[in-house]
């Protein structure tokens, strides 16, 4: 199995890919190099964020971690975007809109996910005992 798999970093990727686009076509050119170039980061590390944990997914609470900076990085994201459509930078409503529920979303998922690996995922050694990795899916 790989994290690209998982709906969590297929969402992700999707919103990155988006947010690029948005400031690359959109933004004043001002702004791309100042709230764009902030934005692009933060859509960018949830991506970044799920794989790194995914890639310490043995150790049950480094995947948590990495998890959860994701899910900040996600929420750091839509008040970028915000931002944006509250200054007048983002002009595009129905992209403004199309973006947070992408974003809102992802957010949920990765909260259920986080959850998830909370509840039911087993590290490689958790108290002594030798124990499988489980892999979660949504």
């Amino acid at each position: 199995m790989s994290y690209k798999t998982l709906e969590v970093w297929q969402l992700a990727r999707d919103v990155s890919i988006g947010v690029h686009r948005m400031t690359i076509d959109l933004l004043p050119k001002f702004e791309m190099y100042e709230e764009g170039s902030q934005i692009r980061r933060s859509s960018k590390s949830i991506r970044s964020n799920i794989v790194e944990g995914y890639g310490r997914r043995r150790y049950k609470q480094d995947f948590i971690r990495f998890l959860t900076y994701a899910h900040a990085s996600c929420d750091e994201t839509i008040a970028d975007l915000e931002t944006l459509q509250e200054t007048g930078s983002l002009k595009d409503e129905s992209l403004f809109k199309q973006l947070h529920d992408q974003l809102d979303r992802l957010g949920g998922k990765l909260n259920l996910f986080i959850q998830s690996v909370e509840s039911q995922h087993l590290s490689v050694r958790e108290e002594g005992v030798q124990y499988t990795v489980r892999e979660e899916t949504e």
